[in-house]
């Protein structure tokens, strides 16, 4: 059974930071793109970060570019997200998720076929 497990969130204040992670178990995702997306209260769930299998491309929504770092560890099978200068509008909850879809659309969630249950990030002013 694959499982994404996410961890990290947490009540932070603007403009400090936070790293989430996600742990995959059940297979293997080395050759996968992995993402981040977020969805906040009565908005759309979105595209914020994905990675590569090997972590050599990485691809960011303009709204966290500069200030986000998507990275990887295979052996651990966990991927992470740094992010930095949290504004309150980061407040959101946080989905891993793996893309076994052969396509280019890395900022299409329905790209992703395992999604892990979401982590809180709630930043206050």
């Amino acid at each position: 059974q694959v499982q994404l497990v996410e961890s990290g969130g947490g009540l932070v204040q603007a403009g400090g930071s936070v790293r989430l992670s996600c742990a995959a178990s059940g297979r293997t995702f080395s050759s996968n793109f992995m993402g981040w997306f977020r969805q906040a209260p009565g908005k759309e769930r979105e595209f914020v970060a994905t990675i590569s299998g090997s972590g050599d491309s990485t691809y960011y929504a303009d709204s966290v570019k500069g200030r986000s770092t998507i990275s990887r560890d295979n052996a651990k099978n966990t991927v992470y997200l740094q992010m930095n200068s949290l504004k309150p509008e980061d407040t959101a909850v946080y989905y891993c998720a793996a893309k076994t879809r052969s396509s280019p659309l890395y900022r299409s969630y329905s790209q992703y076929t395992y999604w892990g249950q979401g982590t809180q990030v709630t930043v206050s002013s």
